[in-house]
């Protein structure tokens, strides 16, 4: 009964589009930390170098999110998404066309990447739109579940990157960005329900609210401990276990499969039960695992269950908080996505970055993993200290006939 209602509340076509434009944008956001390895040989990269590299496109697209969420709700998240998708290919079809020689144009890459990165506030609040609040967390579950394009990167490009050459690869992946596009072009709708243009300085008012600011703390948690595991794990089984670059592709990927799997059900979880006791206890979990990670395993084997461990639970608190996001901010719900999204890059940049200095600085990853863990700790306080005043706020902001469950 909760399918069919689930069915009939929205529009299937945009919300498998939005699914589609997000997965194989986030296929390219992170491509370069599946490249990592080869690239790092090619341009004789040292470790704080490959750290950065990896983490350029996240910090990229958390400031692209912040533009993008506000294109959203001025001009639609359809356009937004057409000019976002002819930005990335015309950066992928250069890169490939000219080659790339040197460090700086890798990074200049990965802040071209970092328009692929922005998808996110122009996908969820496309999916969003359709959908009534006892249908938000699964709806935007489905459609932030995309992330699972993270993993394509993983599986096939260092395989690519072996047999054809690591630029080729870039070249590669404009053709199925190039299908998803046009999918996209065909098939997604703007809800008819969409917010009146408003003047720039009224989408920032939103920063006004602590509650805002809370929930940007919650997903540079979620998000950015799943997006700077996504970046960083083929470098990490590579230098710490000494797999092949392709053997370490496929253990990244079953990571960032795990967590995007669990993304649509940390939403429908939080739907069930409310996102603040989901979120709970996916703190409590990620935070044990990774700084259980953070120590060198037994083997590979052994890391990889205890980092798959962590990634589930990241990617059900992405779920969780964006069954939040929209109950309290419906109708800035662009640049709530755009806001929210960014503070995610952000905490993908820290972690991918100091990953990279830990590995640099004292020939461990450990002080990555554990300030990360202690990052989750943070949010877990901050949950425990404010639940009590949202489920008591949030259902009067919202009006007393709009069901809300935090």
């Amino acid at each position: 009964m909760h399918t069919q209602s689930f069915l009939k509340s929205g529009h299937t076509p945009t919300l498998l589009s939005a699914f589609l434009y997000f997965d194989l944008s986030f296929m390219v956001w992170v491509i370069l930390g599946p490249l990592g390895v080869a690239i790092s040989k090619s341009l004789h990269l040292d470790a704080a170098q490959k750290g950065l590299m990896v983490a350029t496109p996240l910090l990229a697209g958390a400031f692209l999110r912040l533009v993008t969420g506000v294109l959203v709700d001025h001009i639609g998240p359809k356009r937004t998404g057409l000019i976002s998708q002819l930005v990335v290919l015309a950066g992928l079809g250069l890169a490939w066309f000219l080659g790339i020689h040197s460090y700086s144009q890798v990074l200049l890459l990965a802040v071209v990447l970092g328009v692929a990165g922005a998808s996110f506030a122009v996908a969820l609040p496309l999916a969003s739109r359709w959908y009534p609040p006892e249908h938000q967390g699964l709806a935007l579950g489905i459609a932030g579940a995309g992330n699972s394009g993270t993993a394509l990167a993983a599986l096939f490009a260092p395989g690519l990157a072996k047999a054809y050459g690591w630029t080729n690869v870039i070249g590669l992946a404009a053709l199925p960005l190039l299908v998803a596009f046009v999918v996209y072009l065909v098939f997604a709708k703007d809800a008819p329900a969409r917010p009146a243009p408003k003047k720039l300085g009224e989408y920032l008012g939103v920063l006004k609210e602590a509650d805002c600011w809370s929930l940007m703390l919650l997903y540079a948690v979620t998000f950015g401990g799943f997006s700077g595991l996504a970046s960083s794990l083929t470098i990490y089984f590579n230098a710490e276990y000494k797999l092949d670059p392709v053997i370490a592709g496929f253990f990244t990927a079953a990571c960032v499969f795990g967590g995007s799997a669990l993304r649509p059900v940390g939403g429908a979880l939080a739907d069930r039960h409310g996102g603040v006791r989901t979120l709970i206890v996916v703190y409590g979990i990620a935070a044990a695992s990774l700084a259980l990670a953070s120590f060198h395993m037994a083997g590979p084997w052994v890391a990889l269950a205890v980092l798959m461990v962590a990634m589930m639970a990241l990617g059900a608190g992405n779920g969780a908080v964006f069954q939040l996001a929209p109950q309290r901010f419906g109708k800035e719900i662009g640049v709530v996505t755009g806001l929210v999204g960014a503070m995610g890059g952000v905490g993908g940049f820290y972690l991918a970055s100091t990953l990279g200095f830990s590995k640099q600085s004292t020939g461990s990853f450990q002080l990555g993993f554990l300030g990360f863990a202690a990052l989750a700790l943070v949010a877990l306080a901050a949950l425990a200290l404010l639940k009590g005043k949202w489920r008591a706020r949030w259902p009067v902001i919202a009006g007393a006939a709009t069901p809300i469950r935090v």
